[in-house]
């Protein structure tokens, strides 16, 4: 193994350390326990959103802390869930009187603990609500669910939510603009490549050079299948097209498609999957009317990505492309 790290068990610390000294204008990283709020705190009166999960998909969830998305982020151990003892806090600091909404990626763990601390919260008079995004295609149960993972949706879900939020929709107005964009946005994953956990020194699953996995999870979780390695074309259209059907896209309708990095693919790689994808898409006849391509959902080192299409309409368009400033995403 080897990485720019020193102790594997101080990973995570020495990650948020960094992170909260390079962006201090941005964010404030608050210790024992672990969590992220913007700087400066809530903002009065506004709903506020809290994420959070196992650390190791940088720059989610941290990353999208700031105006127009995220209020607070939650970073376990290494795709490990984090603990109710740093939710709960993480949700009483983004509270200012407007309530909070916790967005939940769909592993057992994540809900499991959000579903507790929300109950803390709650007896600190805090009015919690939670989504819990499952945009992943590829499988219906895994390893970490019951039901479909939560993957590189969940940028899309916190961005458009966050945008409500800041323009000053009440709880239940964000909450279903949440619901909205979980219900239309689908995602699936390729791995080229194992990653390697700190604690664990090892790849994560064994994965020969000429094979491929089609429809990863972001912590190595199985796919639909193992396959031999393919040109980029070939294995793009594995991807978008179990998307593309899962939404039941419309020649007419008008989509986000976004090209998500697993942690180690060069942005080269990845704009040949999106040139790809987005030819798929408008030989169905679907216009692509907002992109976003890079890392943003990773699994630490691995090589590999993943295609996510949101079906946007005109409210969503617009929370889309509202002001966000963060560290991973501005506009």
């Amino acid at each position: 193994m080897k990485k720019l790290i020193n102790d594997p068990q101080d990973v995570v610390a020495e990650t948020l350390a960094g992170f909260g000294a390079a962006h201090p204008d941005v964010v404030a990283v608050h210790t024992d326990p672990n969590y992220v709020t913007r700087a400066g705190g809530a903002r009065s009166g506004k709903v506020g959103l809290v994420s959070g999960g196992g650390s190791g998909h940088e720059p989610l969830h941290a990353g999208f802390v700031g105006e127009g998305m995220l209020d607070a982020a939650v970073p376990g151990a290494v795709f490990t869930s984090p603990t109710p003892d740093q939710i709960a806090p993480a949700l009483q600091a983004a509270d200012s009187g407007a309530g909070v909404l916790a967005i939940v990626k769909n592993y057992t763990g994540d809900v499991l603990n959000f579903e507790t601390a929300a109950e803390l919260a709650d007896a600190d008079d805090v009015n919690v609500r939670s989504v819990v995004v499952n945009d992943d295609v590829a499988v219906e149960d895994s390893l970490y669910t019951a039901g479909r993972r939560g993957v590189a949706g969940t940028v899309c879900v916190e961005k458009i939510a966050g945008a409500a939020a800041e323009r000053g929709d009440d709880l239940d107005a964000v909450t279903a603009v949440a619901e909205k964009v979980i219900a239309n946005v689908r995602s699936m994953g390729v791995a080229l490549t194992a990653c390697t956990v700190p604690h664990a020194g090892k790849p994560s699953f064994d994965l020969p050079e000429d094979e491929i996995e089609i429809g990863i999870g972001i912590h190595g979780e199985p796919g639909r299948r193992r396959i031999p390695l393919a040109g980029a074309d070939e294995i793009t259209e594995m991807l978008l097209a179990p998307v593309a059907d899962d939404l039941k896209l419309a020649s007419g309708e008008k989509v986000l498609l976004f090209v998500n990095g697993m942690g180690g693919t060069p942005s080269s790689e990845l704009y040949i999957v999106y040139r790809r994808a987005r030819a798929l898409l408008e030989e169905r006849g679907v216009e692509v009317v907002r992109s976003l391509v890079g890392n943003y959902v990773t699994s630490l080192e691995m090589q590999g990505a993943s295609v996510t299409v949101l079906r946007l309409d005109d409210e969503l368009t617009t929370l889309w492309d509202a002001p966000v400033h963060t560290t991973a995403l501005r506009w």
